[in-house]
């Protein structure tokens, strides 16, 4: 296991605990400031109603898949009957949905800020907000990129400028927080951090990625100057925010990290900065590292891993693509990765592509313009059918068919086929015929379906569709 190095520098805050590492690490790490006690399982608001949760990031499976069925496919222009909507605050992200509510991470003013909603009716709750100073080097907006994170009655946020906090999720109230850029030494990225935590039992495991202290100053043109501290992988323990290890030398990227069982054993997949990494999840302990990343200086892996049976796939939109392994404890085996030159199977940005039954679906390209909605094949990488001109688009599985969200705010369900596109039905959401579009771009969140209701967002406002009928 790597460590977190002597040459870090950590300042002890008044009043604040010292925690040492387990496995023998000497390097001293600053305790969690806690302050709340921790809450039990989260009292479900309005009765129970068929479906599921959706508590974290691309969903209760991380994959964007969905298992409820009985979606409407007839919509209209307007899309599906609307639920409520209502004005969020800047950001990227969508929210999570848990017993229900409804959480969504957004910043206003210069406070960065969780606001809980009856996730039927959109009715305020409560909020929890912090101070923020974020800057995004690039221009781009100043709020949190990642989603909540619900699990046992807590709810996990990650802000664009580092702050980690544990929030219960019954009234708002703080449990613990960490300022992971101070602590680790990050030196801020591109657009800051976002990549969501996952929870892996009593583990909250964190994407941090920091970097020592001669790498302290690296600014928006010397970013490559910046190396890894041993902390690209930091798990906290969840209920308290104390420290149980790091490990990995890498930086981080915008990618969440992603779960899976293969063959009985439990698997860790970070697709950092500068490649994959495969690690035991309890443990930390790394099988290995796969260097996938262009060689663009300004370049960004954002592309969550999809997993199947014992393979896994990454992609990228900046010059290598994809490349599918094949993993086995210490090790992969490449099955097949996107050649040198121009022609590529896919290139994610920073939406995540969807498996079903043996293909792959999602939008390749970098740019606006050059987006195309792809299914290929999962084995091989052959492409079976491309769709141009949709913009960059998430996607969302669900009982067939994909909904598909462009950036340009345009809504679509398409048939779940690798014969070709099938479009069955498109919409411009809107509250009646004549009114303003609900959805403006840049539209970069995937929809997320929760009880039969589909949530999606645009720049400014979050909207509640009534995807499933009741019954």
């Amino acid at each position: 296991m790597d460590h977190v190095p002597l040459s870090i520098r950590f300042t002890l805050l008044a009043g604040a605990t010292l925690t040492f590492l387990s496995g023998g690490a000497s390097a001293p790490v600053l305790g969690a400031e806690r302050t709340a006690p921790v809450s039990g399982d989260l009292p479900r608001l309005g009765g129970d109603f068929k479906g599921v949760d959706w508590p974290q990031f691309l969903g209760p499976t991380g994959d964007s898949r969905s298992p409820e069925r009985g979606i409407r496919t007839r919509w209209g222009g307007n899309g599906p009957p609307l639920v409520w909507h209502r004005e969020v605050g800047t950001s990227y992200g969508i929210g999570s949905v848990a017993a229900g509510r409804y959480f969504q991470f957004d910043r206003h003013g210069n406070r960065a800020r969780l606001t809980c909603l009856n996730a039927r009716t959109g009715e305020f709750l409560w909020k929890f907000e912090y101070p923020t100073d974020y800057e995004d080097l690039v221009g781009y907006n100043n709020g949190p990129r990642c989603s909540p994170v619900i699990d046992e009655g807590l709810v996990y946020l990650f802000g664009a400028e580092g702050m980690l906090h544990c929030i219960r999720a019954d009234d708002g109230r703080l449990v613990w927080k960490v300022d992971t850029a101070r602590q680790f030494g990050v030196v801020p990225n591109y657009f800051g951090v976002g990549s969501t935590p996952v929870v892996e039992g009593n583990l909250l495991i964190v994407m941090v990625g920091g970097s020592p202290a001669e790498s302290q100053g690296a600014g928006r043109f010397d970013l490559d100057r910046a190396v890894g501290n041993g902390t690209a992988v930091v798990a906290f323990e969840k209920r308290t925010g104390a420290v149980k290890y790091v490990v990995g030398d890498e930086l981080a990227s915008y990618a969440a990290p992603q779960l899976a069982t293969i063959d009985g054993r439990r698997w860790c997949f970070v697709f950092a900065r500068g490649g994959l990494l495969g690690l035991d999840p309890l443990s930390g302990k790394i099988d290995f590292h796969y260097s996938w990343r262009s060689r663009l200086r300004d370049s960004v892996n954002a592309s969550t891993p999809v997993v199947v049976g014992n393979e896994v796939f990454i992609s990228e939109a900046y010059g290598p693509g994809s490349s599918l392994l094949r993993v086995k404890p210490g090790g992969y085996e490449v099955v097949w990765r996107d050649p040198p030159g121009r022609t590529k199977a896919m290139q994610t940005h920073w939406n995540t592509p969807v498996y079903h039954e043996g293909y792959l679906y999602g939008s390749s390209g970098r740019h606006f313009s050059d987006a195309e909605l792809r299914c290929i094949e999962w084995s091989s990488g052959k492409v079976m059918w491309s769709e141009p001109n949709l913009s960059r688009t998430s996607l969302l599985y669900v009982d067939g068919h994909f909904v598909c969200l462009g950036e340009d705010g345009v809504l679509r369900l398409v048939k779940a086929t690798p014969e070709r596109y099938v479009e069955v039905a498109k919409a411009v959401v809107r509250e009646t015929p004549e009114g303003p579009r609900l959805l403006k771009p840049p539209a970069w969140a995937a929809p997320i379906l929760s009880h039969g209701l589909l949530y999606v967002r645009g720049n400014d406002r979050v909207v509640c569709l009534r995807l499933i009928p009741e019954r």
